[in-house]
């Protein structure tokens, strides 16, 4: 047994499960530390394991409302109106991926690329927080159709690594008038379809080098994403109720501006598209 290997995949679940729902781009976080930590491991195929991990922590917690919506989408308006919400904010990023997902990762999967968008994105973060912000939507349940779609239409955005999944949807939600609980909220279980679509269709896509040898290493990711996206997710929803975003945004814009310099003086040697 590779016990490097195993350490790896640790530490990359750790790095999925407190970033995928932070507005700090678990994408781009992965990229970079499994550059530095040179995990060249059928990496994309580990993605995939531990982002199912991190799907499930939402699943998990939020359990009692899926349930009640399983229940109820036959009979139940809420729960219908919920799920064809859902249905339309999943909608414009999965048009996209399919058209344009090859190009976007052969260009601008790398660490510099994700760099430069850390930083854009906390700039846009900054403002977004700083701006006049009025509240019309204060339960998910009181979301339109209109409001699910613009914050689909947001989430396309994410799908250039470095954005930030959470972040572009939970920023969207508070520019069209969502309230920080909601925008939030919504964000999260706009991940479950969003997430699960990307996971299955990555694994068809890959089943060919899905391996037995290498089930030890995706256990170990796969349970540390799960634990480690639990604890993100109750911190988030507790700590956007009475703060601000932009801690997160400083965050994004210092990671990246090290990335960029220890890029520029060579520090180290980040891969780059040939």
């Amino acid at each position: 047994m590779d016990w490097w290997l195993l350490i790896q995949a640790f530490i990359l679940g750790i790095v999925e499960g407190l970033t995928e729902f932070l507005p700090v781009s678990s994408t781009g976080h992965l990229i970079v530390v499994g550059d530095l930590i040179g995990f060249h491991n059928d990496g994309r195929v580990f993605e995939i394991a531990i982002q199912l991990g991190a799907i499930l922590a939402i699943v998990f917690e939020y359990r009692q409302r899926f349930i009640g919506v399983a229940c109820g989408i036959t009979h139940d308006p809420k729960a219908q109106r919920f799920v064809l919400n859902l249905l339309v904010a999943f909608l414009p990023a999965a048009i996209i991926g399919l058209l344009f997902i090859k190009t976007i990762k052969y260009y601008l999967f790398n660490p510099v690329s994700v760099a430069v968008m850390l930083i854009v994105g906390g700039l846009i973060i900054l403002w977004a927080e700083r701006r006049i912000h009025q509240a019309r939507v204060h339960d998910v349940d009181d979301m339109s159709l209109l409001d699910a779609f613009k914050v689909g239409c947001a989430q396309v955005v994410s799908m250039i690594p470095g954005t930030s999944r959470s972040g572009a949807t939970i920023i969207g939600g508070l520019f069209i008038g969502l309230d920080r609980k909601v925008a939030a909220e919504f964000s999260f279980f706009l991940a479950v379809p969003t997430m699960f679509a990307a996971t299955f269709y990555d694994i068809y896509k890959h089943r060919d080098m899905l391996q037995m040898a290498d089930a030890p290493m995706f256990a170990v990711g796969f349970v540390t994403a799960f634990i480690s996206a639990l604890l993100a997710v109750r911190t988030l929803v507790r700590f956007v109720a009475n703060h601000s975003y932009e801690i997160f945004a400083w965050y994004r814009i210092a990671f990246g501006g090290l990335i960029l310099l220890s890029w520029q003086q060579g520090w180290v040697n980040w891969e780059l598209p040939a």
